[in-house]
């Protein structure tokens, strides 16, 4: 499962963060993930109804529509920004040591078109509402500020390794917003994300807010591995659009969509667990 991440993204890693350690294929082997076949229809389908959604949604925005959002619209930012090197501590030390996050692709088979395998890494603390309790227990600074985010849907660190490129996609639904803190961004290169036609790099400590239903891609082109936190939230609406919202997530939540991955994260999990027993 490791294999295709190679040398070089583990001796990188390595440098960056001292202690740190790869796990092996054959560790995973008695561990198989999902792969349901049934995907949900509006994912599946929904790109050709996503427009029409999204426009209905985006009249009873109580924040910007734009691509890029101003992070003052936000107030609970700032207690992300203040807390960062907190945040980062706990990154490195539950995300990235003794073992890798797993790869997005082999939590949720729908990112498998988006994801590199053993590129870009998760380790989730929330996801569409459900919690992982073993995975705050290990981050309880970074729980707490995030349990008060207005809205929370989903929270985890993204591990980006060295020269990955995540090509150009669309994100499931307007009702949601996403928030990335900037904590590990190698200087030796360019990192990068374009969200509609503007570009944006990320600085250490600080947040983007922005929607990722515009089409968006990102770009490390360093030697290092980018990490953030990343946060997806209930974009402020009035009413009917919270309603809709409210339903729609409450279906997704639900859906195989969801599911698959939670399980996907206990498999893992229970995996990391026995190795350490």
């Amino acid at each position: 499962m490791w294999r295709d991440a190679g040398e070089v993204e583990a001796a990188a890693a390595r440098e960056m963060i001292p202690g740190l350690t790869v796990v092996s294929d054959a560790s995973m082997a008695d561990a198989p993930l999902r792969a349901d076949s049934d995907r949900p229809f509006l994912i599946k389908y929904g790109k050709h109804l996503r427009g029409v959604f999204d426009q209905f949604i985006a009249r009873f925005s109580l924040v910007s529509n734009s691509p890029v959002l101003d992070v003052r619209d936000f107030a609970w930012t700032e207690a992300l920004r203040a807390n960062w090197q907190a945040i980062r501590a706990e990154a490195i030390a539950a995300a990235l040591s003794p073992n890798l996050a797993p790869s997005l692709s082999v939590i949720s088979p729908d990112h498998r078109a988006i994801a590199p395998v053993n590129k870009w890494r998760s380790y989730f603390l929330y996801g569409y509402g459900y919690l992982v309790p073993e995975n705050l227990d290990r981050c309880p600074v970074t729980t707490r500020l995030v349990e008060s985010i207005p809205g929370l849907n989903s929270a985890f660190f993204s591990i980006l390794a060295p020269g990955t490129h995540i090509p150009a996609h669309r994100g499931v639904t307007k009702g949601l917003i996403t928030c990335h803190l900037g904590l590990i961004v190698p200087r030796d290169g360019d990192v990068r994300m374009r969200v509609g036609d503007r570009i944006l790099r990320w600085a250490e400590g600080e947040t983007l807010v922005f929607d990722d239903t515009y089409d968006h891609e990102v770009w490390n082109d360093t030697s290092g591995t980018r990490v953030v936190l990343l946060v997806q939230f209930r974009r402020p609406l009035r009413q009917p659009g919270r309603w809709f919202v409210d339903r729609f997530l409450a279906w997704i939540r639900g859906s195989a969509f969801v599911q698959e991955a939670r399980a996907n994260v206990n498999r893992w999990n229970a995996a990391m667990q026995a190795l350490d027993d």
